[in-house]
């Protein structure tokens, strides 16, 4: 039988629904207090399995929901919302997490554009470096956790300024060899999803399926606009606007570590978060190379922007003179 807990239900003998606060095709997440620890609020998250699953299936999930959620309470890390429990009732799965309170950054965007203004570079790159860091810490876990739907709307700002990566409703573990059908695997949300994690095979998805979708989350932020969606760029690959050509103030170093993390194919983004993070930040030791309004890693030095190229070029023609002042002082 499946629940739908309202307003007062107690789930667990301990945690006291307060309101839904969020709902998706997989099942929906509420906000509780804890009973054991007055005052502790926590975010539930109730996982449906589809009826239509043979049994089989159905029991090969809710054993993979459970190795699942036992990794993830494990996880302990300043940018992700802390797991302290997991329960079943009747057909249903339920994952404790911490409260996260605080608007997420999609209301930071919608605040920006509605006083016609962008995020400021600045202050984007400080919560890169921060989701970089929970994305980097997930990646090297072993057996590898993904987090599958990175955005705007699962990326919340505590009032201390944190960012926390929330919603672990799409997890996936990757364990070598292992084959594995879970209610807490999805596609994601089409605006921020790459072209490999469609078809439902988690064999074609690795660390560089988060990168694309937190390049999209970057792209959202610094222009107050969607990425336009994957499907619609493999038919036309020249149709994305390059970030500064809606906002000039982004430089050219973060327009082309964003449109790095965006290619379409795997193979072209960045291999690891880290080296993402490097090329945003302008500590990388790569290069990135355009093809066309695209960038792919590559050999071939850095596009400088204008400023940089003169800074160059006058840096250049002072040691230039440097030199002949001490050679026409050696004569």
């Amino acid at each position: 039988m499946k629940i739908t807990p309202s307003e007062g239900t107690v789930l667990h003998e301990r945690y006291q629904i307060k309101q839904i606060i969020g709902q998706g095709g997989f099942g929906s997440i509420y906000l509780a207090e804890d009973l054991r620890l007055e005052g502790r609020l926590c975010a539930i998250k109730q996982v449906r399995y589809d009826a239509s699953f043979p049994e089989d299936v159905l029991q090969e999930s809710r054993e993979q929901f459970m190795r699942e959620a036992t990794v993830l309470a494990r996880l302990d890390h300043p940018n992700l919302p802390k797991v302290s429990d997991f329960f079943s009732i009747d057909e249903d799965d339920f994952l404790v997490m911490d409260y996260v309170p605080g608007d997420d950054l999609r209301a930071a965007i919608a605040k920006a554009e509605s006083a016609n203004r962008f995020l400021t570079e600045e202050e984007v790159l400080n919560w890169a470096i921060q989701i970089g860091d929970a994305l980097s810490y997930l990646h090297n876990q072993t057996p590898c956790i993904l987090h599958r739907d990175i955005k705007p709307s699962n990326l919340k700002v505590t009032p201390s300024g944190l960012i926390k990566l929330v919603d672990f409703g799409l997890v996936k573990l990757l364990a070598p060899g292992e084959v594995t059908i879970t209610i807490m695997q999805g596609q994601g949300t089409a605006l921020y999803t790459p072209l490999e994690q469609y078809g439902g095979d988690p064999s074609h998805t690795d660390a560089r399926s988060d990168i694309y979708a937190f390049g999209c989350t970057l792209y959202h932020l610094l222009t107050n606009k969607a990425p336009l969606n994957v499907r619609d760029r493999f038919l036309n690959p020249e149709s994305l606007p390059t970030p500064r050509s809606i906002n000039p103030a982004i430089s050219p170093r973060v327009e082309q570590a964003i449109l790095w993390a965006m290619q379409l194919h795997p193979d072209e983004r960045p291999r690891d978060v880290t080296t993402f993070i490097k090329a945003l930040t302008g500590e990388s030791t790569g290069n990135l190379r355009r093809f066309g309004s695209s960038y792919a890693y590559s050999a071939f030095p850095v596009r400088l922007g204008e400023s940089e190229l003169r800074l160059g070029l006058i840096a250049g023609g002072l040691a230039f003179l440097s030199l002949l002042m001490t050679l026409l002082h050696n004569l």
